[in-house]
């Protein structure tokens, strides 16, 4: 029975097996890039640089229609735009980069809904907002393996620098570290896997999935580290569990596997032991020692 409900579909179905290896590739990544969103305040950022895609995917789908690499290649050109014109509003003017960005993606989202709509109907609408996880393709999961293995080597090479980054920045200015590099190959990391994640999540369920098991890892772990793979277990087993949820009750996977994200989110807030509801209404247990 247990095996009719969580292994039979993959060994009977290959699509189901194609969104397990994406899946297994975007939760690998998601967990130390939203991490480091969260410990640079930058959780905003990243939903903001996930709806400012739009646009260019809108665009190479108006030019080539639903072409995997005219639609990846427009959707990074729009994200890094967007990402140097809110840094440049805000060192030019009085408006905060917060406020500029907020701006700018609302503008972009609104002109990718209308660009979509001029070419597509409703279902192609939704395929590119809410992605397509069960037919995923083969050059589309390619993209996704190849990007999750880039920005895993990359992070390797930049962990070190991001972590003193975020917890002393003086000291590594005061070194000579490299910060501003690692700041921009870690913006740039993260645009490139939210266009990588089109196809599987769409562009507004891409960023769930590095924010809430994040967000979840903080109430349990202590440590960069632990964070890191406590999220990115947390993010394989959503994406598990929202394949399988899918397929069993007919429900369209992106949202799934991002409610069940979020129910791990809110589970620890109420339970967990590093500032968790419980801990804090009740410290008397942990205090008896």
């Amino acid at each position: 029975m247990l095996a009719d409900l969580f292994i039979a579909p993959f060994v009977d179905f290959a699509f189901m097996r194609r969104a397990l290896v994406a899946v297994i590739a975007v939760s690998l990544v998601a967990g130390p890039l939203g991490v480091f969103l969260q410990l640079r305040r930058m959780s905003l950022m990243g939903d903001a640089l996930a709806h400012a895609i739009l646009p260019g995917v809108a665009i190479g789908f108006f030019l080539f229609g639903l072409d995997l690499w005219a639609m990846s290649v427009g959707g990074l050109v729009a994200c890094l735009t967007v990402a140097l014109l809110s840094g440049a509003v805000a060192r030019l003017t009085s408006l905060k980069e917060d406020t500029s960005l907020a701006a700018l993606y609302l503008i972009s989202l609104a002109s990718g809904v209308l660009i979509v709509s001029l070419r597509g109907n409703t279902r192609d609408l939704l395929h590119i907002l809410f992605g397509s996880l069960l037919s995923i393709g083969g050059d589309a999961l390619v993209l996704v393996v190849a990007v999750a293995i880039l920005s895993l080597v990359t992070f390797a090479i930049i962990y070190r620098t991001l972590v003193v980054e975020c917890f002393d920045p003086l000291y590594l200015r005061a070194v000579g570290g490299h910060g501003v590099a690692a700041h921009m190959a870690f913006l740039i990391l993260i645009a490139v896997n939210l266009v990588a994640s089109i196809q599987a999540l769409g562009t507004l369920m891409a960023v769930g999935l590095m924010i809430l098991p994040a967000a979840a890892a903080r109430f349990w772990a202590g440590s960069v580290a632990g964070m890191i793979a406590l999220s990115s277990g947390l993010a394989l087993l959503s994406g598990i569990a929202g394949l399988l949820g899918s397929y069993h009750f007919d429900l369209p996977p992106g949202p799934s596997i991002v409610l069940v994200a979020g129910l791990a989110y809110a589970l620890s807030v109420i339970a967990g032991r590093q500032g968790g509801l419980v801990r804090r209404l009740f410290p008397g247990a942990h205090l008896q020692h």
